[in-house]
């Protein structure tokens, strides 16, 4: 079988502006169930052109670097398999950047509004009057439950990436902030709440900015409950 990749092109150097490429290889059946998009991206760049440019690093879904737009869904690449997007009849694929965010070259988009954003919420333990201590600070399986989801958070910007209230507002948190912002509300140990809800409760930017459209659920590769933990905020936010 012979699989067309579009892969979005993009060279701030020149003027061309964005537009898509064609690459083709062919693959049996045992390489269409083995081969992820990404290592299909990275052939590509080792065999057909070497300036294609697009982020990874693990390749096991575990750092969320080569999150991008795959067949029209946010998805990650190293997780994405070549037979779950062809048949007989559709052998093509096409590959653009996330959404949402401006492109730096080819399938790179920038990110740092994304991991500023995250900032504000302050994704760290806040313990009371700074206090450090040598001690570990525990907490119960049963507290650790209650945060558990949220932790499983790989920062890939897929959910915020699509996210219709991000398109229209950037300065809206976004669903990627409220999840670590959950994450530290919620846990036992914390003491930032308050500090927090300045940001949350915002109308600007904060939790009430959500329509739930879903489209971050949909697009979250490990499985969040966005919208559900984006409407435990709310409730908090209303002293619920």
């Amino acid at each position: 079988m012979e699989i067309v990749f579009e892969v979005n092109r993009y060279n701030p150097e020149t003027e061309e502006g964005n537009f898509y490429q064609e690459f083709s290889f062919p693959v049996d059946h045992g390489e269409l169930e083995e081969l992820t998009v990404l290592e299909s991206l990275i052939k590509l760049k080792e065999e057909k052109d070497g300036s294609l440019t697009f982020r990874h690093s693990c390749g096991h879904g575990s750092c969320g670097s080569c999150a991008m737009l795959i067949n029209g869904e946010n998805r990650l690449a190293c997780k994405t398999h070549l037979i779950d997007l062809v048949s007989e009849n559709e052998t093509r694929i096409k590959v653009s950047p996330l959404p949402g965010f401006p492109v730096i070259k080819d399938l790179v988009v920038e990110l740092e509004s994304f991991f500023d954003q995250d900032e504000e919420v302050k994704p760290y333990l806040i313990a009371e009057n700074g206090s450090e201590t040598e001690e570990e600070r525990l907490q119960t399986p049963e507290e650790l439950g209650q945060i558990q989801e949220a932790t499983e958070c790989i920062m890939c910007g897929a959910c915020t990436s699509a996210c219709p209230t991000y398109w229209d507002n950037k300065k809206y948190l976004g669903p990627g902030a409220f999840v670590k912002a959950f994450r530290w509300e919620r846990d036992s140990r914390d003491e930032g709440g308050e500090e927090r809800m300045d940001f949350l409760d915002d109308s600007r930017g904060g939790v009430w900015g959500c329509n739930k459209v879903f489209n971050c659920e949909e697009a979250c590769p490990k499985d969040i409950d966005t919208v559900g933990i984006i409407d435990l905020l709310k409730r908090e936010a209303l002293g619920f």
